[in-house]
């Protein structure tokens, strides 16, 4: 098996989440590859980038199971990445997606009035919070234009995935999450009790990947 972690947007791949599903990953003997989605610069990201990317991570594992985790804006490259793997008849094992931000396929789900996206538009950058880099950022009006064409909704994917979404997520919306979930048989969706960045549960939500990816306990394993 061959996992690999997604992190969010303004994340990194040195996030909390990342480091803790590296050290679990790495008790079975699994190796988590977390590639940069800020590389080569955040400024000039795409959604079309970040999907290239981890698609050119996976293409270098020659054979075994791939998993890919996912999480917010991760959540959403790890749908279309699993989409286009099924295209090219290389589908991934797994996907387990935590708070994806399936929203941000769609004009709404940016949550901008039309004056910041057209001031976006007009100066060609906005500024954000980096949570990685603890600093705001520009970021492109790319980003925001490619993304809208990555729509998840149309997508036919048949990669069995296990979502954990938080009831007091206020990134992302957990109703629409559910929605998209019970339109999806190939998913199955665990509510917890936590906000967006699932910190508080994330014993609990690897206790859950260890079933869902037949991963034995440490404890029986020999």
């Amino acid at each position: 098996m061959h996992a690999f972690y997604l992190h969010g947007f303004a994340s990194s791949p040195d996030s909390s989440k990342a480091v803790f599903l590296r050290d679990k990953f790495a008790g079975y003997g699994v190796p988590l590859v977390a590639p940069d989605l800020n590389a080569p610069d955040f400024g000039t990201l795409t959604m079309s980038r970040m999907v290239g990317q981890v698609e050119d991570a996976i293409s270098r594992v020659a054979s075994g199971a791939i998993v890919v985790v996912g999480s917010s804006f991760g959540g959403l490259v790890a749908w279309h990445v699993a989409a286009r793997a099924e295209r090219n008849r290389r589908p991934l094992s797994k996907l387990v997606l935590l708070a994806p931000a399936f929203e941000l396929g769609s004009r709404q789900g940016w949550n901008l009035s039309d004056d910041e996206v057209a001031a976006w538009q007009r100066t060609g950058w906005r500024e954000v919070f980096h949570y990685a880099e603890d600093r705001p950022r520009r970021v492109h009006y790319a980003l925001f234009e490619d993304t809208l064409a990555y729509r998840p909704d149309p997508l036919a994917v048949g990669t069995p995935g296990l979502v954990f979404q938080g009831s007091g997520d206020t990134v992302v919306d957990p109703g629409g999450v559910a929605r998209f979930v019970a339109a999806h048989e190939n998913l199955r969706l665990r509510l917890l009790d936590d906000d967006h960045q699932l910190k508080g549960s994330l014993e609990v939500i690897w206790a859950e990947c260890e079933a869902f990816l037949g991963l034995a306990p440490p404890a029986t394993r020999r």
